[in-house]
């Protein structure tokens, strides 16, 4: 091309320079941040993460150690409660000492208790200035507390336990100043109940208990049930631990080897949170040796004494690795898509240059004379590629100055028919329009007129099928005559019912967003309860079933359903342990006439609060554990209002809850 050597080489530098920075600034400013941002935040939820997940084990260990508790109250007080023990009281002073001895030692090793022994009124009351659990037997309780024994105490229930509680204190790292060099005391459950005559007079207290100091096998099952095999990733492992104040006492973290850490103590830090604030420490905190993502609870004694804590965790070492490496591949996917990113730039950028080029040389060979030359076809159909085609185009034009006022009238008469066209298509659409709006005014006007007369129409419907009712039931067998035109009535009228339903549908599209149609709401409970078999098999439920009412809603069937399967499956969860699933079926009636139907599910749970029952179909409240979202009543009571209907629930603690769903025949209009 003539005149393309004119170019300078600075030139050609500074324009490639200049787009080579507009493409990698941005690319290499943004990237970095968007690695850092995704570097912080996803450390934070991945922190968040592991908090929720140590908060859940906690969860998981505190309701075992409360489990064994009750089960240790549970043995002392069923003996106490029981017949052979009052025999062998019974029997004279000779034999019944042996009896006694006899019958609490194979208690003791039938149900793995460390202490049982009977104790006399008057011994007891000397007992109960020092024992909460034994002043509350003297009065006719049984209970179970969590209580420190001193060394004195545990030799007097036995040499043994007071050698098994001696825990010499080893050197830890973090641990507040001490100057002990071994732990005496013992923590123990202790359990003690009420021993009675045939009159209900107390004449004793029956006392066992638990020794938790080196109870390998309470701390192993506990670790167990809290970690079981393969439920940590990327190769931790879960530990459990038992303190006395801030003693490890039972635990399976690893001095080294197999040598427990017993005998060492808590970080000064989750001392003063856990032991002096009474807070659950969730972090991470160092543990003997390691770092761990942690959990510790505070235990309590039976007057509200921080005497100890329950502690279980997970390696943060194998978690930390994972995120590390999480990060890094990131960053390697963002430094390749860089690196991609810049190559890419530089060739677009000579593709860029090349037409810019082009078209500056044409200026030259132009400048020095040379009116022929043209840019030509660049390869682009993009920006530059227009601009150089216009540029060739104005050369063109320069040169047929002749021929310029008879190609701008000719120009200018295409345009008065360009406009001329463009304004009678204006005129065309001007009509359509107007035409659309009438159309739409009058589909507005029979939508009005349609809701009208589906709702004049549905109360004549509701009388028509409320008399029907009362004439099958005041005639009674003498009606069978006619039960085929009887029903045929019954048809049509549910027939007018649905073209009623699909008129309003019309009329109102928002407030049926559902398909409407005839449901059977015994089939409807069937239906659900196989939904939910499932979760009936996990749980020792009997279902009693009551259906009473026989008449058919109109409704979405969809919708229905989805209410009754999250009334029933609340019910299922509200009863863990076992019990009755009540369902029941009831004609709705008001003044005399008929209304629809009222389904009531009922659990025998232990009830819903007062206060939990005021805010119960609130959005977001749930009075479950955490875990729940609080939508589903919400959702089931805004589904059953949109009918006409409502959703009530009453309750009485201890006595279960009470859900009913009141269904119209039909939505209302």
């Amino acid at each position: 091309m003539p005149g393309l050597g004119n170019l300078t080489p600075p030139a050609r530098r500074s324009i490639r320079t200049r787009l080579l920075l507009l493409a990698l600034i941005p690319l290499g400013v943004v990237l970095p941040l968007m690695l850092a941002a995704l570097a912080y935040w996803g450390g934070n939820y991945f922190d968040r993460l592991l908090a929720a997940k140590v908060r859940s084990d906690m969860a998981v260990a505190d309701g075992y150690f409360e489990r064994v508790r009750d089960g240790v109250g549970r043995s002392v007080g069923s003996l106490a409660d029981s017949e052979r023990l009052a025999g062998a009281l019974r029997r004279t002073s000779g034999e019944r000492l042996a009896a006694l001895a006899n019958l609490l030692e194979s208690t003791q090793l039938e149900q793995q208790l460390d202490f049982l022994h009977f104790i006399d009124v008057d011994r007891a009351k000397q007992d109960a200035g020092t024992w909460a659990v034994i002043a509350a037997a003297l009065a006719g309780k049984a209970s179970t507390a969590t209580e420190v024994f001193s060394a004195a105490q545990l030799f007097a229930l036995g040499p043994s336990l007071a050698a098994r509680a001696r825990t010499p204190l080893l050197p830890t790292a973090n641990a507040r100043p001490d100057q002990r060099e071994v732990e005496t005391r013992g923590l123990v459950i202790q359990a003690a109940a009420p021993v009675k005559n045939a009159d209900g007079i107390v004449i004793g207290v029956l006392e066992g208990g638990v020794l938790l100091n080196k109870n390998l096998d309470f701390i192993d099952r506990l670790n167990a049930i809290v970690y079981p095999e393969g439920a940590l990733p990327f190769g931790s492992a879960g530990t459990a631990t038992l303190f006395l104040d801030d003693v490890r006492i039972a635990t399976n973290v690893r001095l080294f080897g197999d040598t427990r850490a017993i005998g060492t103590r808590v970080s000064a830090a989750v001392y003063s949170a856990v032991l002096d604030e009474g807070r659950t420490w969730l972090d991470r905190a160092f543990v003997v040796n390691e770092w761990y993502v942690s959990a510790y609870q505070p235990l309590l004694d039976s007057h509200g004494q921080r005497v100890g804590m329950l502690y279980v965790g997970f390696l943060e070492g194998p978690f930390m690795t994972a995120r590390k490496q999480a990060i890094a591949a990131i960053a390697g996917l963002f430094g390749i898509a860089m690196l991609g990113a810049g190559i890419f730039a530089v060739f677009w950028a000579r593709r860029v240059f090349k037409p810019i080029e082009r078209m500056r040389a044409t200026m030259h060979a132009i400048e020095n004379g040379q009116s022929d030359a043209r840019v030509g076809d660049v390869g682009s159909s993009d920006e530059l590629g227009i601009v150089a085609a216009h540029f060739d185009r104005l050369l063109d034009q320069l040169q047929a100055q002749a021929n310029s006022l008879k190609r701008w009238g000719e120009a200018l008469d295409a345009k008065v028919a360009e406009r001329t066209a463009a304004l009678e298509q204006a005129v065309s659409d001007l009509k359509t329009a107007q035409s659309q709006l009438v159309k739409n005014e009058k589909l507005a006007a029979i939508g009005q007129l349609t809701a009208g007369v589906a709702h004049e129409i549905n109360n004549p419907i509701a009388v028509i099928q409320g008399n029907l009712d009362v004439l099958c039931d005041v005639l009674g067998d003498a009606a069978k005559p006619v039960a085929p035109e009887t029903r045929l009535i019954q048809e049509q009228v549910q027939r007018i019912r649905l073209i009623v339903a699909k008129l309003l549908q019309f009329a109102r599209p928002q407030d049926y967003v559902g398909y409407l149609e005839p449901v059977e709401p015994r089939q409807l409970i069937q239906d659900s309860l196989v939904l939910v078999r499932h979760l009936l098999k996990k749980g020792n439920i009997a279902i009693e079933q009551q259906m009473e009412s026989s008449r058919q809603i109109v409704c979405n069937k969809n919708e229905a359903q989805q209410v009754v399967i999250n009334l029933l499956v609340n019910a299922i969860e509200a009863m863990p342990d076992g019990g009755v699933l009540h369902i029941a079926i009831e004609d709705w009636n008001e003044n005399d006439m008929p209304v629809g139907i009222r389904l009531i599910i009922a659990d025998s749970g232990p009830g819903i609060g007062e206060a939990d029952l005021e805010r119960l179909f609130e959005p977001f409240f749930t009075a479950k554990k955490p875990g729940g979202n609080g939508l589903g009543l919400w959702v089931s009571k805004t589904l059953m209002e949109r009918y006409g209907g409502r959703l009530t629930a009453t309750s009485i603690p201890g006595q279960g809850a009470r859900f009913a769903v009141w269904l119209r025949y039909e939505p209302l209009s």
